[in-house]
């Protein structure tokens, strides 16, 4: 049986436009440095231990045609001035034997702010609920955050966003990724 818990995991972004939507979607990955893998969507568990390390690092780990989980949120558009956003929040606990979270924010009409605000309380929201920590959803992320940090329960939040406006004649696509690795 192969072990896939990933061992590692790193953040990146991109935005692409072209004439034809699965091109734009492409230079988006291009942008983030992983047009070259075969990518499989998984959902939003941050497995115990799971060392976070820089793009940088995380792109040397990569070979052209790998199968390679991720967590991706995506948006398109083909609307003139619309604005587009991608987020992948991220919730660290402080108990390193403990599975954090990730989450996916994916939509129109956001900012970059906005979307990282989203993605961040999603991702404390699951990683709280887990631990017992549960909020109003109508309080503001600011608020919340302290709350959570005064918990002791976790550790970090973070995220990565990407957004962008449409451009008329063009698909605009952003994409955010938390890519996983193995040992």
């Amino acid at each position: 049986m192969l072990n896939l818990v990933p061992t590692k995991l790193f953040l990146t972004k991109g935005v692409g436009r072209h004439k034809y939507k699965l091109k734009s979607f492409e230079e988006a990955l291009r942008k983030a440095g992983v047009a070259d893998q075969n990518l499989v969507q998984v959902s939003s568990i941050l497995p115990p231990k799971c060392k976070i390390i820089s793009k940088d690092a995380g792109v040397r780990h990569l070979q052209p045609g790998s199968i390679a989980f991720c967590v991706m949120a995506r948006s398109d558009t083909n609307e003139h001035g619309r604005l587009v956003a991608s987020s992948i929040g991220i919730a660290v606990p402080k108990e390193k034997q403990q599975w954090g979270y990730l989450s996916e924010v994916h939509g129109h009409g956001m900012n970059s702010q906005q979307a990282a605000d989203m993605a961040e309380d999603l991702a404390a929201g699951m990683l709280g609920t887990t631990l017992g920590v549960e909020f109003d959803p109508d309080t503001a992320w600011s608020e919340k955050e302290q709350v959570y940090r005064s918990t002791d329960l976790i550790i970090r939040t973070s995220n990565i966003t990407q957004a962008a406006r449409g451009k008329e004649g063009l698909w605009t696509t952003t994409v955010a990724i938390a890519m996983f690795l193995f040992d």
